[in-house]
């Protein structure tokens, strides 16, 4: 199972999500957000930092920029994004870690979400 976890009261992680959600043709993805039980339960105490994107495959966890580039790789409109995994982990991770400390104030919290269908709704997990 394909999971992505997301700070669910981030405008920048929302937006993710919906594009994800709108490319994503193969429903390969489920989603929860970072505070949810799911969530919490899911990763347990791998992670303390609740300010970055987690991917779970089913066998194994990426955060941050390597979440991201992951979950690329399963998108054709942007898998050539994977590209940039030649840039070293620690200068992706920084340059991720500037923007997920700024996201609030650049991006805002909580403005309108997407009204699921019950579809869509499928995908969330709880």
């Amino acid at each position: 199972m394909n999971v992505i976890l997301f700070d669910g009261v981030c405008n920048l992680c929302n937006g993710f999500v919906n594009f994800i959600i709108d490319h994503d043709k193969g429903n390969e993805f489920k989603f929860a957000s970072l505070q949810s039980d799911f969530g919490k339960k899911l990763i347990g105490d791998k992670f303390s930092d609740m300010s970055t994107v987690v991917y779970y495959d089913g066998n194994k966890f990426y955060e941050k920029s390597e979440a991201v580039l992951e979950i690329a790789k399963k998108l054709p409109i942007i898998r050539w994004v994977a590209f940039f995994s030649i840039i070293p982990k620690f200068i992706r991770d920084a340059l991720y870690m500037l923007i997920s400390r700024n996201r609030y104030f650049i991006f805002g919290k909580e403005d309108a979400c997407r009204v699921p269908t019950p579809e869509l709704k499928e995908r969330f997990l709880e």
